[in-house]
């Protein structure tokens, strides 16, 4: 027996680019797009990334293993490492890995840890560095994806997002794919 084939994309989405294959604003100029670096037909995003987020997206020609991806009933396990305005202490932490409450409810729980700042690529434009204002780097594995959870959670506990870049999901990760390439890969459809 023959089994069917799917296409899968793994892409390193810059910061600024939306996660759509068009711009659908008309207000101001074009913003970058999905289109301005994968040029294959008939592939769509599981899931979305902020304009302002970086890191893993996804991309099929598979419906189904797009919801398996996407859909937050499957709880994908998705991992971002996370810059943050201050020094979350072990009870900041505590309160992302039990959940917290948000406007549209609670969390479910996360994993979080404290990180070294990891070797990544630089950002363009850059994050605002402030004398200041100290920042630290966290890891944060959810089984969800709400609207902008990552950045909400962390505002929630009093640590502000400063920079996001969604590293994993599920078995797939960013090792060695520079920002605006990606990679294809096969896998079976079940």
């Amino acid at each position: 027996m023959v089994r069917a084939m799917s296409r899968l994309i793994l892409f390193n989405k810059p910061h600024g680019v939306l996660s759509q294959f068009t711009d659908r604003s008309t207000e101001g100029s074009p913003r970058a797009t999905l289109s301005d670096f994968i040029g294959l037909p008939g592939v769509y995003p599981a899931g979305r990334l902020d304009r302002d987020s970086e890191g893993l997206l996804l991309l099929t020609d598979d419906g189904k293993l797009q919801a398996r991806i996407a859909h937050p009933k499957f709880k994908a396990p998705k991992t971002y490492l996370v810059q943050v305005e201050g020094e979350p202490d072990d009870s900041a932490l505590a309160a992302l890995r039990g959940g917290v409450t948000l406007k549209d409810g609670p969390t479910r729980p996360a994993q979080a840890r404290r990180i070294d700042a990891p070797d990544l690529w630089p950002r363009n434009p850059p994050v605002r560095f402030r004398k200041s204002v100290p920042d630290c780097w966290i890891e944060i594995t959810l089984t969800e994806g709400r609207n902008r959870q990552v950045r909400r959670m962390t505002a929630n506990v009093g640590h502000p997002t400063l920079r996001l870049v969604r590293w994993r999901i599920g078995d797939w990760t960013l090792d060695g794919l520079d920002p605006g390439t990606w990679q294809d890969a096969i896998k079976p459809v079940r």
